[in-house]
């Protein structure tokens, strides 16, 4: 099977330097997943294995999903695909203007109903628990986790079971103790979601 992290690196979607994360932590690399989801064959390609994990666990009924839900702007695409493979409807939260996770758009949930949410990349899963907080105060139930990249750092746990397309280990401070502002490296912040550090 093709690796999927090539894919990445294909795409431009793997990026090195300094990073500002949307947690507010530092890292020496950075997965802009929109570069390689802009690829429909390569979103397709890599969410594969994702949807061939939640598949088998569907079936073998340890996982129950009825729709997929992306935290935007991250989420959208990874979302749609994985409905597409699923054979499920797929729908996203947004910010609003004050900058808190909702539902919008004519958007529902049903009372019960399953849900799969679906990510980019899972450093501190802030998004994903905003998004979870939405769709469980409208009376939905999480029941897994999916992304591209999981980059958790050690001891970060997520409450649902984690589908990741791949895992990876990289370099991640708090702005502290960041050794690459010790360095004088210029630091870049490609994310989208605004934040006051």
């Amino acid at each position: 099977m093709y690796k999927i992290i090539e894919l990445f690196k294909e795409s431009g979607a793997m990026l090195e330097g300094h990073f500002l994360l949307s947690s507010g932590r530092h890292s020496d690399k950075y997965f802009q997943c929109a570069r390689l989801l802009q690829y429909p064959d390569k979103a397709a390609l890599v969410l594969r294995s994702v949807a061939e994990r939640i598949r088998a666990d569907i079936a073998a009924g340890r996982l129950a999903v009825d729709a997929v839900a992306g935290p935007a702007m991250g989420g959208i695409i990874a979302a749609y695909e994985l409905g597409r493979q699923l054979g499920l409807p797929a729908f996203f939260t947004e910010r609003d203007e004050t900058g808190a996770m909702t539902l919008r758009r004519g958007f529902a949930v049903e009372p019960g109903q399953r849900l799969l949410i679906a990510e980019d990349v899972v450093t501190t899963a802030k998004s994903s628990g905003e998004s979870a907080a939405v769709l469980e105060g409208l009376g939905a139930k999480i029941t897994a986790l999916s992304c591209l990249v999981d980059r958790r750092m050690e001891g970060i746990q997520v409450p649902w079971p984690l589908y990741a397309a791949v895992q990876v280990s990289v370099a991640d401070w708090d702005a502290e103790s960041c050794e690459l502002c010790g360095k004088g490296i210029p630091l870049v912040k490609p994310g989208s979601r605004k934040f006051s550090r």
